[in-house]
This record gives structure tokens, sequence and C-alpha cells, in this order.
């Protein structure tokens, strides 16, 4: 099987036997063998419980595997008419139901199993050649469980709630950024991270949900396990778990009514875990994840901006509100509103110009900083005040 390869997920289901393997166990049995094989963590080191073997797969394509596995459990133990593939295209479809450069993208065959491969491969990654593979294992797939739980949902009721969906990852985002911050001292990549685990949701909010309320949100005990395994995860961002985040942990597990086995079970696995794939864990290799993911996404957005520059100094110009909004972020810091309508309208920008619809996928609003920071430089000098033309600028006036 090669899940680069059209066709690899009907070999895959039919290596498995889904039908005969998953019958009578829902996900909260195989739950710790999603958390072992990293899937939980964003970090895929192998295919879930080994039921495929082979040494020769790239981290994405065992993370592709692994998701449809999950896919696959949830839908075996619910009842349905329809076969697994139209249930995961009708889900995926409807949660990006308002992205239409998406779905277009995806839509290119009425083949149900083609499309689902299509959104399964746009789902695990944006462009491999062009973002660095780590910040994706991360951040981005670290919350693909929430599209295992939605689609369960979905399974159960025939409706794809959006809310639901804004609901869970609200409630990861309110925890894991509560796990962050109760470091008593964060690093300056500690913040970058923070910042990083904002923009990588789904759903952007105004004001993070109070953790109070989030805790209170949790409402199944699977649910609660994820969370706190992200919490965990989120302890380890410096390779290790000092007392205050170790209380930290254990007084989550407690407010979220999980056993003291499980709590405990939750910081010794994500030890064990990284302590036994460091070499393979992008999080604990020789470069910080937040610094390798800036220093290849500059680069690539950059090269994406001039190549575009043209056409996107023409389309900016027609945005008057974007104009005053990037001409203020170069001499202070936008709010939380004024960043939202750059984003909106830098999207709706994008979507006219082809080369840029990486930043419409999935996780793609994490290189939005980035674009504001370079385009400044593609207009008039008149436009930033406080504008400082290097020498090489200054050599070619």
């Amino acid at each position: 099987m090669n899940p680069s390869a059209t066709g690899w997920i009907k070999k895959l289901i039919k290596e498995l036997n889904p039908e005969e393997l998953f019958k009578d166990n829902d996900l909260e049995v195989y739950y710790r063998h999603f958390r072992d094989c990293g899937f939980i963590y964003g970090s895929n080191v192998k295919v879930v419980n080994d039921w495929i073997e082979n040494e020769d797969f790239e981290s994405d394509e065992i993370c592709k595997i692994n998701l449809v596995i999950a896919l696959h459990i949830a839908f075996t133990n619910h009842n349905t008419t329809n076969d697994f593939y139209t249930e995961v295209a009708n889900f995926y479809n409807k949660i990006n139901k308002k992205r239409v450069s998406f779905l277009e993208a995806l839509m290119g065959s009425k083949n149900k199993t083609d499309q689902v491969e299509r959104i399964i491969n746009k789902r695990i990654q944006i462009d491999d050649n062009l973002i660095d593979k780590s910040f994706n294992y991360f951040i981005t797939n670290a919350l693909l469980f929430v599209d295992v739980l939605a689609f369960r949902n979905y399974l159960k009721t025939g409706e794809v709630a959006e809310e639901t969906i804004r609901e869970y990852e609200a409630v990861i985002e309110s925890i894991v950024l509560n796990t962050l911050n109760s470091k008593k001292n964060k690093s300056d990549y500690d913040k970058s991270l923070i910042d990083l685990f904002e923009q990588s949701l789904r759903y952007q909010r105004d004001t993070v949900l109070v953790f109070s309320e989030a805790i209170s949100t949790v409402s199944t005990n699977l649910f609660a396990r994820y969370c706190l395994d992200l919490a965990a995860m989120a302890t380890w961002t410096d390779a290790k778990l000092d007392n205050e985040e170790e209380l930290f942990l254990n007084t989550l597990g407690e407010k979220l009514n999980l056993s003291q086995h499980q709590i405990d079970e939750a910081s010794k696995t994500i030890e064990e875990f990284y302590k036994t794939y460091r070499e393979k864990v992008p999080l604990l290799g020789s470069k910080n994840i937040v610094k390798t993911f800036y220093d290849n996404s500059s680069n690539m957005v950059l090269k994406l901006i001039k190549r575009n520059s043209k056409r996107l100094t023409k389309e900016l110009s027609e945005s008057k509100e974007l104009l005053v909004l990037l001409s203020h972020s170069t001499v202070r810091d936008l709010s939380k509103d004024e960043q939202k309508k750059v984003q909106d309208q830098l999207l709706d920008i994008f979507k006219s110009v082809p080369s840029l619809a990486i930043f419409l996928l999935p996780g793609g609003a994490l290189l939005l900083p980035l674009v504001v920071k370079f385009i400044p430089k593609l207009l008039p000098s008149a436009f930033d005040d406080n504008r400082i033309e290097d020498d090489k600028e200054q050599d070619k006036s």
C-alpha cells in the first residue's frame, strides 16, 4: 500500500477488514492506542496498534492512515445506510461549505473514493514543498481528533453542528493556553507557541473561553481524556515537567472528573512517548519547532508575495479599510477585532490570486501574521512612515 498514490484508502480498508476488526469496539476502546502511536499528540510515529506494518511510510502518510482508521472505527459502530466514503465526503463538505475554493479543489472527480483521498490529503498537510512539516505535526495535526469526535456526532445525528466543532476547539484552546500560561518562566518560544496555537484553530474567537466554563463544557470521558492529553503535551514544550506543571495537570484532571489512574497515565504516557521517540518528534529536535516554523514559512511567504506583487498591490489598493489597518500594524499592535478584519479581507483577496490559495486551506491562517509583516514592503514608502530603506535600496535610488 502506498498512501501517496491513488487508491490507497481502498487498499487500506481491504487489508484491515474493519467490519470484523472494529466490530463492537468504539473509539473509547482504542483511544490509548491512538495516543501511543502519536496521533493524539500530532506526532505520528507509527500506524495505530501496528495494524499496518511498513517502515517506509513518511510521518504525513502515517498520519493519513491513522485518521482514516479513526474515522472508520467511528463509522463501523454506527448504523448508516451510506458507505464510508459517502459519509466522510458529506461530513467534510458540510464543514467546509463556506470555503468555496477549498471545495472546488476537492470536487474534481465525482468518485467518492477519489474525493475522500483528496480531502484527507488536504486535511493532513498544506503543502510540504512550501511549509516545514514539523509545524503541521505539532500544531494542526494535534487537532485532528476533533474531526473524529465531530464525525462521530455527525453519524449519530445526521447533522454537522458547526457550533459543536467551535465548542470543541474553544474548550481545547482555553485548556491548552491555561496550561502554557501555568509555566512559571516562559521563554520567547513558549510565547510564540501560544500565538501559533491561537491562530491554528479552525474557528477564531475574539476572546478565549473562561477556563471554568471550558471545564464545565466537557461532557464525555473521551473528550476529557483528549483535553488532558493535549494539556500534558503542552507542558512538554521544554522537554520537562516541573512541579507546578504536574500540579496543574493533576488539578485539571480532577476538574475533568477523570480517575487518578487516567490522570497519572496522561503524564506518564507523554513522558514515555517523548523519551522513546525523541529523534522522530520535531518538537524535541535540535531546533525549536517555533523557530523552525517561522524561519521556513517566512521565506515561503516572502517568495509568494514577491511573485504576486503586482496583482496583490492592485487588489490591496481597492480595499481602503485593509490598507488603513495594515498601515496601523506597522506602528502598533492591532486589536482582536482589527486582526479578524485583516484576516477576513486578506483571505477574500487571496481567493482571486490562485497561487495564494494555500492560505485558504486548513491551518493556512497561521501564515497570515507573516503576510501582514511583509506586505508593507510592497507598497509605496509613504504607506509606512517608519520604513527605513536598507543599503541596497538606497544604492538603487
